[in-house]
This record gives C-alpha cells, sequence and structure tokens, in this order.
C-alpha cells in the first residue's frame, strides 16, 4: 500500500484538486501536469468506472504524488481505493460503517459535514478535518466562518468544497480553521477530457499564486 499522509500534507498544499477522469490514460499526464503548475496532488472521485485504474496508474507512477480518493459512499469504496493505492479518504458525508472502514485502512478519512452538529459528531468521533461540502451552497466562505469559529477550541481543520472558484478562493483561505481548498475549477472534466494539460498546469499554477499572495486572480 502506498504511504499514507496527514492533514499537514494537505495544510502545505492549500489547494487539493478534486477531478473526475473518464479515461484512466488521462491520469498520469493530469498528474505531471498538475506537478508542472506546483500542485502535486489531486483527490480522484470515484465517480466514473475509469477512477480505480487512474488512482492506480498514479500510485504505481508517483508513489510521492499526494493522491487521494473521493466521493467515498461506502465500505466497498474504502476498500477498493485503498487498494488501488490512494494515500487518503474523502466523502461527502459520515457514516459508521465509512468510519470503520477508514479507520481500518490506516488512511486519513476526511468526512463531509455541512452543520455544526454533523462537525461536532464527527469531532467526538476522533476526525480533526472534515470537508465542508458543500461550500457554497451551504453558507460560503462567510457560513464556513462561522460554523467553525465556536469549534475552534477543538483544533478542527476544514477543506471546504464545492463551488469553490479563483474568484472566492482567498475568502475561503482566509478562514483561520481552513487546512486547504478542494476545487474542480483547476482541471475540469471537459479540459481534461480534451488533453489540455497545458491548461490545467496553468490553473494550477494560477491556484497556487493566489494561495501564497492573497491576491484574486485576474485583480
Amino acid at each position: 500500500m502506498t504511504a499514507p499522509i496527514d492533514a499537514a500534507a494537505l495544510r502545505a498544499l492549500r489547494v487539493v484538486p478534486v477531478v473526475e477522469i473518464a479515461n484512466a490514460a488521462d491520469a498520469l499526464p493530469l498528474a505531471r501536469a498538475l506537478m508542472a503548475g506546483g500542485l502535486p496532488a489531486m483527490e480522484i472521485t470515484l465517480r466514473t468506472p475509469a477512477a480505480l485504474d487512474a488512482i492506480a496508474a498514479v500510485a504505481d507512477s508517483l508513489p510521492d504524488f499526494v493522491l487521494g480518493a473521493g466521493t467515498l459512499l461506502g465500505p466497498l469504496d474504502v476498500e477498493a481505493a485503498v487498494q488501488a493505492g490512494a494515500r487518503f479518504l474523502v466523502s461527502p458525508a459520515r457514516t459508521t460503517l465509512l468510519d470503520d472502514a477508514a479507520r481500518a485502512s490506516g488512511l486519513m478519512f476526511v468526512p463531509g459535514v455541512s452543520t455544526a452538529t454533523e462537525a461536532l459528531t464527527a469531532i467526538d468521533a476522533g476526525h480533526r478535518l472534515l470537508k465542508f461540502f458543500p461550500a457554497e451552497q451551504s453558507g460560503g466562505a462567510a457560513g464556513l466562518r462561522s460554523l467553525a469559529t465556536p469549534l475552534r477550541a477543538s483544533g478542527v481543520g476544514f477543506m471546504p468544497t464545492g463551488g469553490i472558484r479563483p474568484e472566492n478562493l482567498v475568502d475561503y483561505l482566509a478562514v483561520p480553521e481552513v487546512a486547504a481548498v478542494g476545487g474542480t475549477w483547476i482541471a475540469p472534466r471537459d479540459v481534461v477530457d480534451s488533453g489540455d494539460f497545458a491548461e490545467v498546469t496553468a490553473r494550477a499554477a494560477a491556484a497556487v499564486r493566489v494561495a501564497s499572495t492573497g491576491e484574486v486572480a485576474g485583480a
């Protein structure tokens, strides 16, 4: 199994591309394009039949790549993602079965929450990094700040995902509890399907600039 990572690796990146891959052959060129733009990471969502083969291709060729599996819905997804070589696990929600399977895998599991009750329940279960999802529909950066502030003493961090774009990236990164932001805009499916990996590199580099300077792209 590929070596797991912890929340510090995501916090160091600040931005994690979330991708949907229809053709496993695109996985390695995509990973290399992201690396060229300064983002050696991605969360491959299990939304296509090619997803597990895509994870395996990257894990086999780029063992140091920060590779996650997302959209995990049950223990079988966890098992398959681990076997493919994922280094961290992400779900839009949290269940006891998912928690148990992820804990058994030894990999970091980032469950999705959108309310204070869900967040506190996850914290009570031992989680210290949560996916705030769907971010924009759940109040955006202001909503996340309102959710995170009373939980600050717990030390919990968040990885908001859903509706985040270059125009609002700075707002999310300004929330103290945000470890990293998950985003689909860096490598959207139509760009990946077209094979325009130079565009992916450009978008990754722009996201890195925003994360490092705090300036909105194009402003």
